[in-house]
C-alpha cells in the first residue's frame, strides 16, 4: 500500500461540476462578462451621445429669457381692444396669476410628482413600461411636464427614441437653470389645448368664454385633460369620453389633496359647461380698416419671427397697436355706403352666387373654408346642400334651413330666367329669414369706398372699402385708382389763388381750345352735359356750379406746371402738365383725396393720413414711430387750470394758408347754392365738392366740417357707365348725408378757422364787386355775401396793395348800426 501510494503521488483531482464552489465561480465569471459588456455598451452609448446627440442639443439658457409667441392686439381710438393678429391664440400670464386649483388639476393629470423629480420621473417610466407590456392598446407615455416643455420648445414632435433621449437630457438641464414655478409658467402659457388656443388663459376663453380666474373646479379639470389629445376630448363630438376623463382628473385631485370630498362630488356631477366653438367676440369688427393696419404693420415689422431674429413680428411679437379706429363712425360709414350701393342696385336682378365650392364630405367645412360671411342686417351666407323641390341651406354654425323656389324667383341680371333655375348644390348665397324660411338676397355688383378723417391730425377714423370685406376683399379706399372728376377742382383753384387770383376774379365760362401738337391736334373742352358756356363769372360761381370751362381756363392762366406741382405736394398724385388733369383725368384714391381736403381745411397744413397712432412692444415700450414722445399731463388725474395738453402733431405747411382758407370758404358755397345743395339742411358750417367723371363711370363727394372730413365714391370695379342721371350730387352726396346726420349729431357747430391775414369783404356774389349799402343775410340765395380776401387784394385799385393795416379777426363781424358804416370800417381796418 505504501509503495502504491508512493507511486501515485502525481494524480489529478477532478472537480465535481455540481459542487457549490464550482457553480459560484462560474456565476462570478459570467457576471463579470455581463457587467463588462454592459460597461462597454454604456461607454459606447455615452460616446455616441457625446458625438451624435449632445452637439446638436439646443441651449436651455434660452429658456431664461423665453418669450412665447403672442398675438398683436389692436386698440381703437378709445383704447379698447378691437382686433388681434395671430396664428396662435395666446394670453401670457405669470405663474402667480394662475389659480392654485388649476395648477393642481394639471399636475394631477400630467405629472403628480413634478415637485419631487429632477426632470425625469424614473419610477413613472418603469410603471409605464410595465403597463405597456401588459396592454395591447395604445402605449402610455411617462413624459414629465419638464420633458413636455423641452419637447415643445427645444426638440420638436419627432416620434423616435432619439427624441426621447434628447428630451430627457434637456429636461435634466432645464431643472438646473429654471425653478419649478418658472417651468410651470412656460408650460401653462404655451401648451396647445385645441380650438387654436395656446396656453390656459386662451383656452379658458375658447371653451368657457371666461378668464382663467373665473373658472370652476370641473372647468379646471376639463382643461387639464386637453394636452394629451384636444380633438379626442372635444366637448361637442366626444362629450361622454371627455366627461369620463375629466372625472378621472377630479379623482386624482382628490387623492392628491387638492380638493375635498364635497368639492369632488359636486364637480363630478357638473356638466362640461363649454360654449360653442368661438373666437374673440371683437373679431366682428369690419375688416377693411384692420386689414389695412395689418398691411402697414407687416411692411414695418415683418410677418414671422424668423427664428427669433425678429422680436416684433406681427403674428408672434405681442405688439400693442393703438389706432385711430372709431367704432361708432365705422358703423355709420359702413351702413351709409351699403345702403347707397343697395339703392342703386335695387331692381337690377340677381348678381349670382357669392362663390361655388365642392361640398365633399362636409358642407359645413366647405362653407367655413370659403371664408365668406355677411353681417348686413339679418343677411347670412348659406351653402346650398340640396336643390330639389326646395333648396336645402346650411349655415356656418351648423344650423340648416330651407328656401322655397318662389323665395328665389329674383330675375337674373342681364336676362336669362330667374335665380331659382340657376342655383345648384355648392353655391354660397346671401339669404335672409322670411316667412318661416329664407329668401334670396343679392350683393350689389357696384361698389365703392367711404373714408372719414380728422383734419387736425390726419388720423383716419373709419374706412369702408366695399360692401363686405369677406365677400369683396379689395379695399376701394386705398387700392382703387379712380378718376376723381370735379373733386379735383378745389386743388386746381387753390393753385390759382396762390398764383394771385381771388374768389371774385372774373373767369369766362366759354369755349376753350388748346393745340396739343401735331400728333394730338386741337383739344376743345366742354362743360358737363355739353354747352358752350354762359359768359364771365366769378371764380366762386364757377366752383359752386362746377363749370369745366372756367376750371381749364383758370388752370391755363395759373400754369398747369404749377397746378400739377400742388397736386403732387398735397398728395393726390404725380401727373403730367396737361389741362385734362385739371378736370380729374388723373387717377387717385379716396384716401388721398380726403387727406388733400383735410389739408385745405387745416389752413394748408397736414401730413399723409395715418391709421396707427403708435406701436408698443409686449413690455409697453413705444417702438414706432421712432420719434414718438408722450403727451405731458395728458393722463393727469386732476386739471391744473392750465390749457388742456395736446399730443404733439408734426404738420407741414403744404398750401399757402390764406389760399387754403379762401378755397374752403368758396367750397362752403357748393353746399349752400351749388351741386351739393342736398346737404344744406344739415345746417352747420360745411364745405365740399361733388365729382362725376366721364361716362359717368364714377361719382364722388368729398367734404365735411372742422371736426371730420369724409369722402365717398361709387362705381363698378371694371368701369361701366352708371347712367345719364348719375352724378355726385344725386348718388354720392346722399350717402355722405346719411352718414353725416348721425355722425355729427351732438357735435358743436364750429365755423372754419381763418388764418391771420384774411379779410372778410362784402361783395356782390354775381359780379364780385364790393358792396357798401347792404349786408349779407342767412339766405343762401342772397346777392350780397361775405368773401375772403388776402391783405394785398384791392378790389378798387388793382390786385396788390401793400399798405393795408393788420389783418382783422377771423370771424365775420355783426352788421353795424344805421349810419355808422364809416366808423365801423375805420375800426376794423378792412374793406366792407
Amino acid at each position: 500500500m505504501a509503495a502504491d501510494a508512493t507511486e501515485n503521488t502525481n494524480f489529478t483531482i477532478k472537480r465535481d461540476p455540481g459542487s457549490p464552489g464550482f457553480v459560484r465561480r462560474a456565476w462570478r465569471r459570467w457576471w463579470v462578462k455581463v457587467l463588462a459588456f454592459i460597461a462597454l455598451m454604456i461607454a459606447l452609448a455615452y460616446a455616441a451621445l457625446l458625438i451624435f446627440v449632445m452637439p446638436g442639443l439646443p441651449s436651455v439658457d434660452t429658456l431664461k429669457t423665453y418669450e412665447p409667441p403672442l398675438p398683436s392686439n389692436v386698440r381703437d381710438t378709445n383704447g379698447m381692444p378691437v382686433y388681434s393678429y395671430a396664428r396662435e391664440r395666446r394670453v401670457q400670464l405669470s405663474f402667480d396669476e394662475y389659480p392654485k386649483l388649476l395648477v393642481g388639476a394639471f399636475l394631477s393629470a400630467e405629472d403628480k410628482t413634478f415637485f419631487s423629480h429632477h426632470g425625469v420621473d424614473y419610477p413613472g417610466i418603469v410603471s409605464a413600461l410595465i403597463d405597456n407590456l401588459r396592454s395591447s392598446g395604445r402605449a402610455r407615455g411617462a413624459s414629465t411636464i419638464t420633458q413636455q416643455v423641452a419637447k415643445n420648445l427645444l426638440v420638436g414632435n419627432e416620434r423616435s427614441y432619439t427624441r426621447k433621449l434628447k428630451e430627457a437630457i434637456l429636461a435634466y438641464r432645464i431643472e438646473n437653470v429654471l425653478t419649478k414655478q418658472q417651468i410651470l409658467e412656460i408650460y401653462l402659457n404655451t401648451i396647445f389645448l385645441g380650438r387654436n388656443a395656446y396656453g390656459v388663459e386662451a383656452a379658458a376663453h375658447a371653451y368657457f368664454d371666461k378668464d382663467v380666474s373665473q373658472l370652476t373646479i370641473p372647468e379646471f379639470a376639463y382643461l387639464a385633460i386637453l394636452p394629451k389629445a384636444p380633438s379626442g376630448y372635444d366637448p361637442d363630438r366626444q362629450t361622454e369620453r371627455a366627461k369620463a376623463r375629466r372625472n378621472y382628473v377630479l379623482n386624482e385631485m382628490l387623492a392628491n389633496g387638492y380638493i375635498n370630498q364635497a368639492q369632488h362630488d359636486a364637480a363630478v356631477n357638473a356638466p362640461l359647461g363649454t360654449v360653442n366653438k368661438r373666437t374673440a367676440s371683437f373679431e366682428s369688427v369690419p375688416g377693411y380698416f384692420m386689414e389695412e393696419v395689418r398691411r402697414q404693420l407687416i411692411e414695418k415689422f415683418g410677418e414671422n419671427p424668423e427664428g427669433g431674429r425678429n422680436p416684433f413680428s406681427v403674428y408672434a411679437g405681442g405688439l400693442w397697436v393703438r389706432t385711430s379706429f372709431d367704432p361708432a363712425q365705422q358703423t355709420l360709414a359702413q351702413k351709409a355706403l351699403r345702403n347707397g350701393l343697395l339703392r342703386y342696385d335695387r331692381g337690377r336682378g340677381w348678381t349670382g352666387p357669392l362663390k361655388h365650392v365642392e361640398i365633399g364630405s362636409s358642407w359645413q367645412s366647405a362653407l367655413l373654408g370659403s371664408n365668406i360671411a355677411l353681417d348686413y342686417e339679418d343677411w347670412q351666407a348659406a351653402i346650398v346642400t340640396d336643390a330639389g323641390g326646395s333648396f336645402g341651406l346650411g349655415f356656418a354654425d351648423g344650423k340648416t334651413g330651407t328656401m322655397s323656389r318662389s323665395a328665389a324667383s329674383m330675375p337674373i341680371r342681364g336676362g336669362g330666367g330667374v335665380a331659382a333655375d340657376a342655383i345648384k348644390v355648392g353655391d354660397i348665397l346671401a339669404v335672409a329669414p322670411e316667412g318661416g324660411g329664407y329668401a334670396l338676397r343679392s350683393i350689389p355688383k357696384i361698389s365703392g369706398g367711404f373714408l372719414v378723417e380728422e383734419p387736425a391730425t390726419g388720423r383716419i377714423l373709419a374706412m369702408q372699402g366695399g360692401f363686405d370685406s369677406r365677400v369683396q376683399a379689395f379695399n376701394r379706399t386705398t387700392q382703387a385708382m379712380r378718376q376723381p372728376g370735379s373733386t379735383i377742382k378745389p386743388i386746381v383753384y387753390a393753385a390759382a389763388l396762390q398764383a394771385g387770383l381771388t374768389p371774385a376774379s372774373i373767369i369766362v365760362d366759354g369755349p376753350f381750345c388748346v393745340y396739343q401738337g401735331a400728333r394730338l391736334g386741337q383739344k376743345c373742352f366742354r362743360n358737363f352735359g355739353g354747352g358752350g358756356g354762359s359768359g364771365p363769372h366769378t371764380m366762386r360761381w364757377g366752383v359752386e356750379q362746377s363749370r369745366n370751362l372756367m376750371t381749364v381756363r383758370a388752370a391755363a392762366q395759373t400754369g398747369m406746371s404749377n397746378v400739377v406741382k400742388l397736386m403732387d405736394q398735397i398728395g393726390v398724385g404725380k401727373y403730367p402738365p396737361y389741362l385734362s388733369f385739371s378736370l380729374g383725368a388723373g387717377e387717385t384714391t379716396v384716401s388721398r383725396m380726403v387727406n388733400a381736403y383735410s389739408i385745405l381745411e387745416n389752413n394748408g397744413r397736414g401730413r399723409p393720413s395715418t391709421l396707427i397712432d403708435y406701436v408698443q412692444d409686449r413690455r409697453g415700450n413705444v417702438i414706432w414711430p421712432e420719434n414718438w414722445r408722450p403727451c405731458d399731463r395728458c393722463n393727469a388725474p386732476d386739471w391744473n387750470g392750465k390749457p388742456m395738453p395736446r399730443p404733439v402733431v408734426r404738420l407741414k405747411q403744404i398750401v399757402e394758408p390764406l389760399s387754403a382758407y379762401q378755397m374752403v370758404h368758396i367750397a362752403e358755397g357748393v353746399i349752400q347754392r351749388g351741386t351739393a345743395v342736398v346737404l344744406r339742411d344739415l345746417d352747420r358750417p360745411m364745405f365740399g365738392k361733388t365729382g362725376t367723371n366721364s361716362g359717368p363711370k364714377d361719382v364722388w363727394f368729398i367734404g365735411g366740417t372742422p371736426q371730420m372730413i369724409a369722402g365717398v365714391y361709387i362705381g363698378y370695379d371694371t368701369p361701366v357707365n352708371l347712367g345719364g342721371y348719375a352724378q355726385g350730387g344725386t348718388l354720392a352726396a346722399p350717402i355722405f348725408k346719411e352718414w353725416a346726420i348721425k355722425a355729427y349729431d351732438g357735435m358743436p357747430k364750429i365755423p372754419f378757422r381763418a388764418p391771420p391775414g384774411i379779410q372778410m369783404v362784402r361783395i356782390d356774389r354775381a359780379s364780385g364787386k364790393p358792396v357798401y349799402g347792404s349786408w349779407p343775410t342767412d339766405d343762401p340765395k342772397a346777392s350780397v355775401i361775405w368773401e375772403a380776401f388776402k391783405p394785398e387784394s384791392d378790389l378798387r385799385r388793382g390786385p396788390i396793395r401793400r399798405d393795408l393795416p393788420t389783418p382783422i379777426a377771423t370771424k365775420a363781424p355783426p352788421p353795424p348800426k344805421a349810419n355808422d358804416d364809416g366808423d365801423f370800417l375805420q375800426r376794423q381796418g378792412g374793406i366792407y
